[in-house]
């Protein structure tokens, strides 16, 4: 009884109310209420012979409230009462929640019934977990994708970037990670995604096995800023729920480019001041706020390790510029980046990384003495022929001129063959040494060297 005579207490009687002012674009102003109303709160519009217009303050002008929809304006009058229905949201989310598809307000869009509800709720816009309280990365993690084992080994509860344009594979290499991946669960964040590409997504590209384990939250490219933004939130709101109980979190997320697109729209709309390629300043705000999420958990009461969350997050480079603003805010806040080349995709092999620009920041510490020193010897001979492939495919290079360069012709056959890797195949972290070490030693026999 005390419990409930506490929630009763904590009821609001007062219900709070305003009118629309004005609509400019996609921005609504509100007069009425504002004493009630802070940003981030959510509120509904009544619309004319339609259902209410959700809606979310992101920002005050003057003695106004400005407001984002979430869905299309039209059927907004003025004077239309605008009614506040919370502060913040938050969802409930549970294992349970593998192998469905949810929008950016957590409500299933596969078909497969209602979802359901986890024990603790999770806001969408959480802090990270506090610096000194959440573990360190974990052990190296079995990706199942030769060229990121070997040239870009990553950890539990590391936080990797994708770097890309467009149609160089990107979606191709998550899907391989969200299956093969050696983790206990996967959440797969499509943030601006193409319509018609989200079925394929799912059904060819990530495949059954894929989206068993898997959670997927997806938002497309015609849907507003705000679901969009959100969209990006509650993929790390899940992600936080299961790694909560104790799992090993793979977080996918495609594109954060896309997220701060959106936060830049939504920025440009309340006032903000655009500052390079338009950027506004609280797109660098929510950056580190959106990424900072991923990573190790908090520490448990008796100091081990709880769950993770391994985050990979692409980037889509405008014109393939690795230094455009996102991309360099992002590379700066992550553990490190996965380049991925057009011209490599362009001659045919996928997944087109190119190794020599990838880095891992957990580097060397997480491979053996002999590992790191297969890895040196590869990257030298993939060094040697990058430095001289124009003159090796003009015929201006001797053979005899430089013997590195010479094993590196040699070898570059199978180096190509060994980081191309098809989108049904898998290699095991240790095994995939274990194939560039014969490589390797297969070349040092051939140069005559015992």
């Amino acid at each position: 009884m005390s419990s409930l005579a506490a929630a009763v207490r904590a009821v609001d009687p007062l219900v709070v109310t305003g009118k629309v002012a004005a609509v400019n674009g996609l921005l609504i102003e509100a007069r009425g209420g504002l004493s009630r109303l802070a940003v981030g709160a959510r509120a509904e519009i009544v619309r004319r012979d339609q259902t209410a217009l959700p809606a979310e303050v992101v920002g005050f002008r003057d003695a106004k409230a400005l407001l984002m929809p979430y869905g299309p304006v039209e059927g907004v009058a003025p004077g239309a009462e605008i009614r506040l229905t919370g502060d913040r949201a938050a969802v409930r989310p549970s294992r349970a929640w593998m192998g469905r598809i949810i929008d950016a307000f957590g409500q299933p869009i596969d078909g497969k019934g209602p979802l359901p509800t986890g024990p603790i709720p999770y806001p969408l816009r959480a802090s990270p977990p506090p610096a000194h309280s959440r573990g360190r990365v974990g052990e190296r993690m079995d990706l199942g994708v030769r060229a990121l084992d070997v040239f870009a080994t990553t950890c539990e509860g590391q936080r990797m970037g994708i770097f890309a344009g467009s149609g160089v594979g990107k979606s191709v290499l998550l899907s391989m990670l969200a299956r093969e991946a050696a983790c206990d669960a996967v959440v797969v964040g499509l943030i601006g995604e193409r319509g018609r590409e989200v079925r394929e997504f799912i059904e060819e590209t990530l495949g059954e096995a894929g989206v068993r384990r898997a959670v997927v939250v997806v938002a497309t490219s015609d849907e507003p800023a705000l679901k969009r933004r959100q969209a990006a939130y509650m993929t790390l709101s899940v992600a936080e729920a299961l790694r909560d109980e104790g799992l090993h979190v793979l977080c996918l997320m495609d594109s954060v480019t896309r997220f701060a697109m959106a936060q830049r729209e939504i920025g440009l709309a309340a006032g903000e001041p655009p500052t390079t390629k338009g950027y506004t300043p609280t797109v660098f705000t929510e950056l580190p706020k959106l990424l900072e999420r991923a990573g190790p958990g908090p520490l448990r009461p008796d100091g081990s390790p709880g769950g993770a969350i391994t985050g990979l997050f692409t980037v889509l480079v405008d014109g393939g510029d690795h230094d455009e603003p996102i991309a360099d805010a992002v590379r700066g806040i992550l553990d490190g980046h996965i380049v991925m080349d057009r011209k490599i995709a362009e001659r045919g092999r996928f997944p087109a990384i190119d190794v020599l620009k990838s880095v891992s920041r957990t580097l060397p510490g997480c491979q053996t003495p002999p590992e790191r020193e297969i890895a040196r010897r590869a990257r030298q001979c993939l060094s040697a022929y990058n430095d001289m492939e124009e003159l090796i495919r003009i015929g201006a290079y001797r053979t005899g001129a430089d013997p590195i360069v010479d094993r590196a012709i040699a070898l570059n056959p199978d180096l190509e063959a060994f980081l191309g890797q098809g989108p049904q195949e898998t290699t095991r972290l240790n095994d995939s040494f274990t194939q560039l070490a014969a490589i390797l030693d297969q070349g040092m026999i051939k140069d005559g060297v015992q």
